[in-house]
C-alpha cells in the first residue's frame, strides 16, 4: 500500500488526522512542568501541518531543547569534520572490512539505486549505514525537514531560547563507537531495514502521529534489541541514561521546557518515558 493510500490525503482525511493524538507528553513534578515530544528527522511534504500537540507544547514552553545543537549540525565546517572522522583516510575501503557475502548484498542494493561503489567506498560502517538509509528515505519521498529542524528554525525566528542534551561532537563519537561493533552486523542490519522500509515508515509514521509507542517499539525496537544488542545499547540505552539526569534537573526549576528527541528514545522498556514514570513523575499524553 503506497503512502498516498495509507495516509488518505484528501482534505477531509488530512483534517481528521490533525485532531488525533501525537507523540507529545506532559511531564509534571509537583508544580513544575515540561513537555517531551518524539520527532522523525525526515518527513514528506504530506506530513505537514504537524499534529497540533507539537504547536501546543511549543507555545507553552519558555525554552525548546533538542538532542543536539541544530545550528552546529548544519555548519559546513562541522559537516566536514564529521565526514573526516567517519571516513577512512588510510586507503582502506569498506569491502576490505566486511565479508564477501555482506559486500555482495551491498553491491546488489547500490546497483538497484544506480550508485557507484566508488561513491561510498571510503565510508566507515556507521557513516555508510546512515548514507544508505538517507538514500532510501529520499527514494521514498522523505525530502522535507523533520520536526526538530522545523522547530529549530521556528525558535530562531521567534527568538525563543534553545538548548540541547548532547554536544554535536558527542554524536560523532557515538557514531565512531558504532564502528567498533561488527561491521557486518551494522551493514546487514541497515540493508535488512531498507528492504522493509516502505511498510516500516508507513507504520512508524502512523504510530508516531497517534503517539502509540507500544506499536512503535514492536515495529522497530524489539528485533533490533535482540539481534544487535550492542548497537541498541550504544544508540539508545546509553544516551537515554545520560539524558534522563538532565531532564530530571529541568523538572526542578520553574521554567517550562519542550524537549524534542527522536521518537525511538520514547519507545520501549528503556525509553525516557519509561524512566520518568519509574521515577514517579506524572506523565500524560498531550
Amino acid at each position: 500500500m503506497n503512502l498516498l493510500k495509507k495516509f488518505g490525503l484528501t482534505l477531509l482525511a488530512a483534517a481528521t488526522f490533525q485532531t488525533q493524538a501525537a507523540s507529545v507528553w506532559k511531564v509534571t513534578s509537583g508544580t513544575n512542568t515540561l513537555y517531551i515530544g518524539g520527532t522523525i528527522h525526515l518527513l514528506t511534504a504530506q506530513d505537514y501541518p504537524l499534529p497540533k500537540a507539537y504547536e501546543k507544547a511549543y507555545q507553552a514552553a519558555d525554552k525548546v531543547i533538542f538532542e543536539t545543537n541544530m545550528e552546529t549540525l548544519s555548519n559546513p565546517a562541522f559537516k566536514q569534520q564529521m565526514q573526516a572522522e567517519l571516513s577512512y583516510s588510510d586507503g582502506t575501503t569498506i569491502d576490505q572490512v566486511i565479508s564477501a557475502e555482506t559486500y555482495q548484498s551491498l553491491k546488489i542494493y547500490l546497483n538497484a539505486r544506480q550508485i557507484p561503489f566508488t561513491a561510498i567506498q571510503n565510508l566507515k560502517p556507521s557513516a555508510l549505514a546512515i548514507s544508505l538509509s538517507m538514500i532510501e528515505l529520499k527514494h521514498l519521498g522523505f525530502t522535507s525537514e523533520g520536526v526538530d529542524q522545523f522547530y529549530a528554525q521556528k525558535a530562531q525566528q521567534d527568538q525563543k531560547p534553545k538548548g540541547w542534551l548532547e554536544e554535536p561532537e558527542a554524536q560523532v563519537e557515538m557514531l565512531s563507537n558504532i564502528n567498533d561493533q561488527d561491521s557486518n552486523d551494522v551493514i546487514n542490519y541497515t540493508l535488512s531495514d531498507i528492504k522493509d522500509m516502505p511498510k516500516t515508515m508507513n507504520d512508524l509514521r502512523e504510530s508516531w502521529r497517534k503517539g502509540d509507542m507500544e506499536t512503535m517499539a514492536d515495529i522497530e525496537l524489539t528485533d533490533f534489541r535482540q539481534d544487535y544488542p550492542e548497537v541498541y545499547q550504544s544508540l539508545l540505552v546509553d544516551r537515554n541514561n545520560l539524558w534522563i539526569a538532565q531532564i530530571e534537573n529541568m523538572l526542578k526549576n520553574d521554567e517550562v521546557e519542550f524537549i524534542m528527541v527522536g521518537a525511538m528514545h520514547l519507545a520501549g522498556p528503556d525509553s525516557l518515558l519509561a524512566k520518568l514514570k519509574a521515577s514517579g513523575y506524572q506523565v500524560s499524553k498531550l
